[in-house]
Order: C-alpha cells, then sequence, then structure tokens
C-alpha cells in the first residue's frame, strides 16, 4: 500500500457548468501513512478535542494528540479541494497492525470477551474527528464510504472501536447524566448478542457516584457519529469506560459488514461519489 493515495476523489466539475455550477465545498478521501499527513491529524485531532467539554490540557502538550498507535495506522483524511486543507480524519488499524502494535486501542479501556471468532478480520477505527466549519452530512457520508472501502481493500468484514459521550455537553449539565441516558437507550434496542461482550477497566464513577445512581434527563442527546454507527446497524457492547482526560464516556461499537444496513450502505456510497449526504443526515 502506498503511503498516500486517494481513496474517493473529489467530484468533477461540469464544464459548462463552471465556475459558478459547483456550490459548496468539494471534498477528497485520502489513504495516507505519509509523516507530514500524520503529524497534521494529530494537529487536527488537538484543536477539535481541546475545544470539547473536559479535556484535559495535559494532553498534547506540543499542539498535537498523538500516541504510539498512530505510527501502525492507516489514517483516512477528508481534504477539502479548495484549499488542500485536511478537515476530518479517521484512524484504521487492520489485525496485522495491531499484532505489530500489542493489541487494539480498545484494549487498553476494555477487557473483551467473545470476540475471538471474528479478531483475525477486525479493523479497529477510532479518533474521529471533523472542523467545526464543514460538519456536514457529506463529509460523515464520505468517511463512511471510505471506512467500507478500506475493509473492501484489505478484505476484513468487521469493524471495532471506541465511541465517545461527553460527560457533560455544557457546564450546567449534571455529569454523567446523558451518559446513562445514552446508555440505557443503547443497551434496550442496540446491545451485541451474547457472548460478546465489553468490561471497561474504569467503569464510569463521577462524584462517587456510577451511572445507575445519576438520574437520567427526560431528553437523550446522541452524539452525531454515534447516530450514524446505529444507523448502519451497529451494536454496543457492554457498559462505556470513563477517560478522564477527554472527559468523556466510551461505548464499544462493533458493526459487520454483512449485519450492516445495507440499504443505507449503498445510499452512503452513492452519496460519496458526489460528495452529498444522504436526506436523513442533512
Amino acid at each position: 500500500m502506498t503511503t498516500s493515495s486517494v481513496l474517493i476523489p473529489a467530484p468533477a466539475v461540469r464544464r459548462d457548468c463552471a465556475p459558478h455550477g459547483h456550490k459548496g465545498p468539494r471534498y477528497s478521501l485520502v489513504l495516507s501513512t505519509d509523516r507530514a499527513d500524520v503529524r497534521a491529524v494529530q494537529a487536527l485531532r488537538y484543536e477539535i478535542f481541546r475545544s470539547e467539554p473536559g479535556f484535559s490540557d495535559s494532553i498534547g502538550e506540543d499542539g498535537r494528540d498523538a500516541d504510539r498507535f498512530d505510527e501502525f495506522c492507516d489514517h483516512l483524511l477528508v481534504r477539502d479541494e479548495a484549499n488542500g486543507e485536511i478537515i476530518g480524519c479517521y484512524r484504521m488499524l487492520p489485525p496485522e497492525a495491531a499484532n505489530a502494535a500489542g493489541g487494539y486501542y480498545t484494549s487498553t479501556e476494555f477487557r473483551l470477551t467473545g470476540f475471538d471468532g471474528i479478531m483475525s478480520s477486525t479493523v479497529e477505527m477510532g479518533r474521529a474527528c471533523v472542523h467545526p466549519d464543514h460538519r456536514n452530512g457529506a463529509v460523515l457520508s464520505l468517511m463512511w464510504a471510505g471506512i467500507l472501502q478500506y475493509l473492501t481493500l484489505t478484505r476484513n468484514e468487521w469493524v471495532l472501536g471506541c465511541v465517545s459521550v461527553p460527560v457533560q455537553f455544557s457546564p450546567g449539565d449534571v455529569p454523567g447524566a446523558n451518559v446513562r441516558a445514552v446508555r440505557d437507550a443503547l443497551h434496550t434496542r442496540h446491545r451485541c448478542p451474547p457472548p460478546m461482550d465489553a468490561h471497561p477497566f474504569r467503569p464510569v464513577v463521577l462524584d462517587g457516584r456510577g451511572l445507575d445512581d445519576i438520574a437520567a434527563p427526560e431528553r437523550v442527546r446522541m452524539p452525531p457519529l454515534l447516530r450514524g454507527y446505529l444507523r448502519l446497524g451497529a451494536r454496543i457492547c457492554g457498559e462505556p469506560a470513563y477517560d478522564p482526560d477527554f472527559g468523556v464516556a466510551d461505548f464499544v461499537t462493533v458493526l459487520g459488514v454483512r449485519q450492516a444496513n445495507q440499504r443505507y450502505l449503498e445510499r452512503l456510497r452513492s452519496a460519496a461519489t458526489s460528495s452529498s449526504a444522504p436526506e436523513e443526515n442533512r
């Protein structure tokens, strides 16, 4: 695999419509292990994560969000063709790279059980982020289409990863209240079938109270990324883990291509070719 290659190009602008025929940004999706690209991704992640509630200033002291897994990952980058800037990213850790890295990042937060039968064909995805100026359905659709294409390229069938829910969306929120509501909703409708399960090494405990001791609000606020996972048919495994450095609760998600919502997958593939979003993402 080359160090940098275009996985999904930006849609072409028709000559009879240019320069006024195309409205809005044009995005391409690049698969890269190039060192300069990785550093740009780390800087983007830091810029975005540090603006989130609860983010610890001790992370990324050099202005980059980096860890030991980055060097083993393939990085999916969304590039704004107007200026060449990277505005979104994901990282992918295939099975052979996970072995070289000493395991998956998810395994640093959870003890995974019941996954033995699929781990040899499982890619871990994580560290997803999109610049606030580009948080539209087109970018998320492009990223998801890229993940599906990556699975095809590497001949893997499953994706696994952590999805984060802020402990507080705003300073006035009761810490952990929305996490409790999200957990209850996920376990009711989207829980992994046995024997798959994830056991957090550090359960969510805030001010001495676990999630069962925190009252849930009437309205559940589901992060957009998590909503996208669920539309595709992803399942949630077990209880969330608490990450105090980022001020979030992490849920383990797993999705099998064969078990996914095939109709929605096709809509994503179609949307990616035009950099437009499926209607429900808008």
